[in-house]
């Protein structure tokens, strides 16, 4: 099967997994095609499927993934030893493990083609990996504590692992508890990176979008979380610091340049 034979064999396959979708007309564009995919991965629910589907879903991921170009550390600007800046999609990275900004349900966004970093990582890595945080929660009993960590595979995606945290939301005042629960997400991804022999991470910008925690401060915990953790454990990890946003990158420039 060519890509658009495995993108249609998927649809039909998910459509027909949703009793009331499966009258549902396939569009014949290829750009709707795509969005149709990826909300109907985006609304299912963790479970497992059969090995022809998870076959050409993978063939299928893992050529989207090339298609939209995959970065490694050699094409990144070092601005220090082991730390990095990079600016734009971290589903496109091929490092040890790229943090994924979670829920406290810790498997995924449901809402159909979302633009968080959550919805992002899930669609490119493919319905497993919503399983296997399922199965991880329903292990451990409760919702995932902010600060903490989860560490999967990445399935499709070009990096080894995909770390997930959730970051503390801010409404109203900044205090010292949201610091301190941020700084611990850092902290505790780099603690199960190092566990897992993981050589590089990639840190998006955790809880500064929807979560509402202001761009700056939450950079300078970032870096000092960083600093602090390699110089107290020796690690010798490379971090890169993923932006998406100009602001972002501004803050990140200064701080470590």
């Amino acid at each position: 099967m060519n890509q658009n034979e495995k993108r249609l064999f998927l649809i039909k396959r998910l459509l027909k997994e949703q009793p009331g979708y499966r009258r549902v007309q396939i569009p014949a564009d290829i750009d709707e095609q795509k969005t149709m995919l990826r909300s109907l991965m985006n609304i299912r629910m963790p479970g497992n499927i059969d090995d022809e589907f998870i076959s050409v879903q993978d063939e299928y991921l893992l050529q989207v993934n090339v298609e939209k170009g995959v970065v490694t550390l050699s094409d990144m600007e070092e601005i220090q030893p082991d730390i990095y800046i990079w600016k734009g999609d971290i589903t496109r990275l091929k490092v040890g493990a790229i943090v994924n900004a979670a829920n406290s349900g810790m498997t995924g966004c449901y809402q159909p083609c979302h633009n968080c970093i959550d919805n992002c990582i899930h669609t490119y890595a493919g319905i497993q990996l919503r399983l296997t945080c399922a199965k991880i929660m329903e292990e451990q009993g409760y919702e995932e504590p902010t600060g903490q960590a989860k560490i999967t595979p990445a399935y499709n995606l070009p990096c080894d692992y995909v770390i997930h945290t959730v970051g503390p939301i801010v409404q109203g005042k900044l205090t010292k508890e949201h610091e301190e629960l941020l700084a611990s997400c850092y902290q505790s991804c780099l603690e199960i990176a190092d566990e897992n022999g993981v050589e590089s991470i990639a840190f998006c910008c955790i809880s500064t979008g929807v979560f509402m925690f202001p761009n700056k401060r939450a950079a300078e915990i970032a870096v000092k979380t960083m600093r602090e953790y390699k110089e107290k454990t020796g690690s010798s990890i490379k971090v890169i610091f993923n932006v998406f946003k100009d602001l972002d990158e501004e803050i990140y420039e200064e701080l470590l340049r």
